[in-house]
């Protein structure tokens, strides 16, 4: 419960800050504005997202955790970095007065700290001199944190990537035991970062700036550092290599380039494999897509061989990005488009083919109008055990959305989506928890058809929409994200998080399949109280008067 408050927090805070800052943007001078040479965006953008990362992830850190040693050093990195971010995103002031602050932000971690590299990769357990240590560590984290930095070129890219990392960072330290800090410092940035992507994705409301970047690739470093080198002795000490994934490769290659050409090495410029993707052809968030894919296969790699040879790992990690490079130089060298590939243009005409049969549009929303109420109605009166603290939240909840039902609610329909989005995860969480008390072979049956019933029901929904519903609700590349979160939760279901009888990996793949198929829903019914307004107001009521035990039930079906 902790964890959850910890990253729910994190993400409300994230997404409060962050439109105060983009009105105070213009005023404050922090505009990015369009540059041909190596941006991709025509309309000036604020660059004040990563103060709603960073706030949103220090708060939470702060009032919910002991501030001892390590956490002062990652606080004092933070704002240092902020405060260094924030001065280039409103004068770029080059790349040497960042240095300055990158190198102020890490010194007080490694020299008061004590938190460096003390065992390398490939050397068992010989000790480095510590000066050594130290200076590599220090370049290290600097280059992390440029890395991270550097890959901020496209609309959710910088932080699609570094939530895929924490997660993963997250992940390995619950896997090991007295790793609190570990998982507190990553599901805090994790939080923050959830509230910015809500902003940044294709075509973004706005930047998270130097401040925001520099931020995610210094938490990243400081992360590997602390879970590999202090608490989990047992885990190889390349897999961050892996954990790191593709900012890393590809700020060497581009440096590599920069020296070749005998230009400045430390000056932008628009060679990052984010650039070379859109000049081969493929769209902004294709090549956002790709990134995601090879960033995530990296990573999830790192988790599966987490313990194993040095040798192995670093193997992997060139193979792997070797291939994606050299695919890359020969599409670029044959002149290559995407559209040239008759797949696409097989699997086109065939789409074409079936969106001509309006029953798949139509069958499909009118199932989802029906299942997703009655599954939230469903579930409220099948669970066993509700807390008296969710029957309080969710009676204040019913009244509002009441009161909205009768226009008396003056902020009828942001508020309404808000409460509904809540209401199912009460539901999902309430129902996650109480799956032990229920679970037979037909119920799981049943469940996993009904799932796979609805994410199909989305599919044909949102793509056989009309022109103007596809608009209003159309894939991003965060949409793309979620997806590679339920797929990793589905991997490692054999080995599933559990905190007490809460299973994450069931929560997280469940909550996203409902909230996609309510927010369809909500795209569709947004001017009127419908029926999954009214189902999630009967759900609410239920969670009220159970959990005030004014009515119990005692559903059980184990067999």
């Amino acid at each position: 419960m902790n964890y959850l408050f910890l990253i729910a927090a994190a993400t409300m805070i994230s997404l409060a800050v962050i439109p105060i800052m983009v009105r105070l943007a213009p005023k404050l001078g922090m505009m990015d504005m369009p540059d041909e040479s190596r941006k991709v965006h025509s309309n000036p953008i604020a660059r004040v997202g990563g103060w709603g990362i960073i706030i949103g992830a220090l708060v939470p850190v702060v009032t919910l955790t002991e501030i001892d040693t390590p956490v002062i050093c990652y606080l004092f990195g933070s704002i240092v970095l902020l405060i260094f971010g924030a001065m280039d995103d409103k004068q770029e002031m080059g790349h040497y007065t960042k240095f300055i602050g990158q190198f102020l932000a890490v010194i007080p971690m490694i020299f008061w700290g004590g938190l460096y590299v003390t065992e390398f990769p490939f050397f068992g357990g010989y000790e480095f001199p510590t000066w050594i240590a130290q200076g590599f560590s220090m370049i290290a984290m600097i280059g992390v944190i440029n890395a991270i930095n550097h890959s901020d070129g496209l609309d959710g890219l910088a932080g699609g990537e570094a939530l895929i990392s924490l997660g993963a960072l997250a992940l390995l330290a619950w896997i090991s035991p007295g790793n609190e800090l570990t998982i507190t410092l990553a599901l805090a940035a994790i939080g923050g970062l959830v509230g910015f992507l809500r902003y940044n994705t294709h075509p973004a409301m706005v930047f998270m700036g130097d401040g925001g970047s520099q931020f995610l690739g210094f938490t990243v470093g400081f992360l590997a550092i602390l879970l590999t080198q202090n608490a989990d002795s047992t885990l190889s000490k390349s897999v961050v290599l892996l954990l790191l994934g593709l900012p890393v490769v590809d700020i060497l290659i581009v440096l590599k380039k920069r020296a070749m050409s005998g230009s400045n090495i430390f000056r932008a410029t628009s060679n990052h494999m984010h650039h070379r993707l859109l000049g081969v052809g493929f769209a902004h968030k294709e090549s956002v897509v790709i990134i995601y894919t090879l960033h995530t296969f990296l990573v999830c790699c790192g988790i599966w061989l987490a313990h194993a040879n040095d040798w192995l790992i670093t193997g992997l990690y060139l193979i792997v990005c070797s291939m994606a490079y050299l695919f890359l130089n020969l599409a670029e060298r044959a002149e290559w488009r995407p559209g040239q590939t008759k797949i696409f243009a097989i699997l086109s005409n065939s789409l074409d083919t079936i969106e001509r049969n309006q029953l798949l549009m139509h069958g499909s929303r009118r199932f989802l109008e029906i299942a997703i109420p009655g599954f939230l109605i469903a579930l409220s009166i099948w669970i066993n055990d509700i807390p008296r603290d969710f029957g309080i939240v969710a009676a204040i909840l019913a009244v509002v959305l009441a009161l909205q039902g009768f226009n008396i609610y003056p902020f009828r329909v942001n508020a309404r989506r808000g409460i509904i989005y809540i209401t199912v995860v009460f539901v999902i969480y309430l129902s996650t928890i109480d799956r032990v008390t229920w679970l037979n072979p037909w119920a799981i049956g049943l469940e996993i058809i009904f799932y796979i019933a609805v994410c199909a029901a989305i599919f044909l929904a949102i793509r056989f929409s009309p022109g103007r519903r596809k608009e209003e609700f159309k894939i991003t590349s965060f949409d793309y994200l979620l997806l590679f979160l339920i797929v990793g939760a589905l991997l490692f279901a054999k080995s599933p998080l559990l905190f007490g009888n809460f299973n994450v990996n069931i929560f997280i793949v469940v909550l996203a399949i409902i909230l996609y198929a309510s927010e369809l829903l909500l795209v569709e019914r947004r001017e009127r109280m419908d029926f999954l307004g009214w189902a999630a107001f009967f759900t609410l009521v239920v969670i009220a008067v159970r959990g005030f035990n004014l009515i119990e039930f005692n559903i059980a079906l184990q067999p």
